[in-house]
């Protein structure tokens, strides 16, 4: 069965059925319809509104994976694959839906007590609670056993006290997952996750952070001023669990991270392949350049090369067995080669690539912290390099 995604051309050893090829028709035209085009004016606000939060649970595009109990549809890995990539494809970068249904959700359907899955789950699903994931500090950001962020026990529950920065979804959270020490002496098994109301007193937001890219996409600084939390916000019940919760996590966070770079890639070359087909320089297209070929060839052939990986990695994720080192290879060579792909095809449209009227121009903007979100990059090649037996610390 050929790629539903018909940009690449490409065939597929992923097991996609009809049922998958609706599911993909249904959400492209959601996001064409009914979220592109509002992306300008969301940019401007800096913000998306929560009715296409709404709008995204109603149509069953939220958190799809979930059980049903929880307000899922009991959907597969490939649900999420085919929102992700179907996203990109009509250039929309927010709302973060992945962050919610595939970064947040697992971590309360994995690790979550009962009481907590049924609080949180279904409103996840319908749109109803916005979710976002509380780790980077403004000194700690792929160190994650340097927050400092401090969850102390009181007679009933915990005072937490610090703060976060670079938080997606933000500004717009009712729930936020936030690392925090419990035991500031025990390193990486001193830190808890908690399960934080933002209508919590002692929450507070700063600075929707005005960035270089993906302006729609809110991103907010956030203050824990002796915010009191009860025991029943302690992510699964027991303390000093955090870091493992966190390393697990990341793996799936890292694949999606893939997923989406690899669909930005094949979006950049269908852009910029119509583009020289149409072009005209000295009396001739600019395709028929031979620099123009060869760089477009150079990316071609990476792109069906980051397709057989990532299609091994995504079968490898539903089977269980992915591993760290292998995500966080499909994360470090997937986000270089976007963001070095995506460049050329900027250059390829000349002064156009520089306006931001065009794709390509937005899409070098936007995907530029694609290379240090989910861990930066130099940190991916130490994960890998770990497993070489070389390591001398």
């Amino acid at each position: 069965m050929s790629h539903p995604y018909a940009q690449t051309g490409l065939p597929t050893a992923l097991p996609y059925t009809d049922e998958h090829a609706i599911f993909r028709s249904s959400a492209r035209r959601f996001f064409e319809t009914e979220v592109a085009p509002k992306q300008a004016e969301w940019e401007e606000a800096h913000l998306t509104p929560r009715s296409i939060w709404k709008r995204a649970g109603e149509l069953g595009f939220l958190c799809p994976r979930l059980p049903e109990q929880y307000g899922g549809a009991g959907a597969d890995f490939l649900h999420a694959v085919i929102l992700a990539e179907e996203q990109v494809r009509s250039g929309a970068i927010a709302p973060m839906y992945t962050l919610q249904s595939d970064v947040v959700a697992p971590y309360l359907l994995q690790y979550g007590t009962e009481e907590q899955k049924q609080r949180y789950l279904p409103a996840m699903a319908s749109g109803d609670c916005i979710a976002s994931i509380g780790m980077t500090e403004p000194s700690a950001g792929s160190d994650l056993q340097g927050i400092r962020t401090t969850a102390k026990r009181t007679k009933d529950g915990y005072a937490i006290n610090g703060q976060k920065t670079f938080i997606s979804n933000g500004i717009n959270a009712d729930l936020v997952v936030l690392a925090a020490k419990t035991d500031a002496a025990a390193g990486a098994r001193g830190v808890s996750l908690f399960l934080v109301d933002t209508a919590t007193r002692g929450f507070s937001r700063g600075r929707n952070l005005k960035k270089l890219g993906q302006h729609a996409a809110d991103t907010a600084e956030l203050f824990f001023d002796d915010m009191r939390v009860p025991e029943e916000a302690l992510l699964g019940g027991i303390e000093g669990r955090g870091f493992p919760q966190l390393m697990d996590r990341l793996v799936e966070e890292r694949l999606m991270t893939g997923v989406v770079s690899v669909a930005m890639i094949d979006r950049a070359l269908a852009l910029t392949i119509q583009y020289v087909k149409d072009r005209k320089a000295f009396g001739q297209r600019v395709l028929d350049f031979q620099n123009t070929r060869f760089t477009l060839a150079e990316a071609k052939t990476e792109a069906a090369v980051l397709h057989a990986f990532l299609e091994q990695c995504i079968l490898d994720f539903m089977a269980g067995t992915l591993d760290p080192a292998t995500s966080a290879m499909l994360k470090y060579w997937s986000t270089e080669q976007q963001n070095a792909i995506v460049d050329d095809c900027l250059q390829l449209h000349g002064g156009y690539g520089y306006i931001l009227d065009y794709p390509i121009a937005k899409m070098w903007a936007d995907g530029r912290i694609s290379k240090i979100y989910g861990g930066a990059n130099e940190i991916m090649k130490d994960i890998i390099g770990r497993t070489l037996g070389g390591r001398t610390r």
